[in-house]
């Protein structure tokens, strides 16, 4: 199966952000020669005001339907018709305030894939779990509700990002031994499911990530990059993670 794991560094603004951060997010990384993936995911409200940018857009959720009387929601076509190629799925944020599960956020996912944007699909345990020492365990049921739902070919578009709960905004990182302890075990998984899936699938690792520790964290084998929260909202921090993960 074909190695896809061009580095990638996207940043999740949250509910944050306004003009101003747009306009100097698209005239500043201009000037960078950067060799990794870029992806920003504002608020969707922002996505039309990009212009000019060499980088991909990304939304932060998606609905897993096409449309309809779902007021608030945002489908694939509306998302891709104002400039986003990625979509985050299944962020912790929204996993526990919206109560979103691994079988709803696998919906979103193929919903995405089947409509052409590429799904960011966010995996993570809380502090109790990892101290439970069940970390495996919670993991690879969320990769499940994927591999049950997804075919192999549309599970090979995706984009996988591993968030400890616990290390986002907290000022808590994983060290990097665990977030490739985690890594390597979310590709085993996937191989176990389709000979070279995990192998070819880019694994992002998100949970305080900063200029100062990305360049550990990227060079563990299995980590293809990362999810970046608070640090996505300062250019000069988010460029230095970009070379970082170059």
């Amino acid at each position: 199966m074909e190695n896809n794991r061009i580095p990638m560094v996207a940043g999740n603004w949250k509910m944050n952000g306004d003009r101003y951060l747009v306009e100097q997010f698209s005239k500043g990384l201009k000037t960078q020669q950067l060799t990794c993936s870029v992806v920003i995911c504002p608020p969707s409200v922002y996505l039309p005001l990009f212009s000019g940018h060499d980088f991909s857009l990304g939304a932060q959720n998606v609905s897993h339907l096409e449309n309809g009387a779902h007021t608030g929601e945002l489908s694939v076509a509306m998302l891709k018709e104002v400039g986003s190629s990625h979509v985050i799925v299944g962020h912790s944020e929204r996993r526990e305030s919206q109560q979103e599960s691994s079988e709803l956020v696998a919906k979103k996912a193929q919903q995405a894939v089947e409509h052409g944007l590429v799904p960011i699909i966010c995996v993570g345990e809380p502090l109790d779990v990892r101290e439970q020492q069940t970390v495996e365990t919670y993991i690879a049921e969320q990769i499940n509700a994927l591999t049950d739902l997804l075919s192999v070919e549309a599970l090979a578009q995706c984009v996988i990002a591993y968030e400890p709960i616990w290390a986002i905004g907290t000022g808590k990182t994983a060290t990097p031994q665990q977030a490739q302890e985690v890594h390597a075990f979310i590709r085993r998984t996937l191989n176990e499911h389709a000979a070279g899936l995990g192998d070819g699938m880019r694994l992002l690792y998100g949970g305080s990530v900063k200029a100062d520790n990305a360049k550990e964290l990227f060079s563990q084998p299995d980590v293809d990059g990362g999810l970046i929260g608070g640090a996505s909202l300062k250019l000069e921090d988010f460029i230095a993670i970009c070379q970082a993960a170059n």
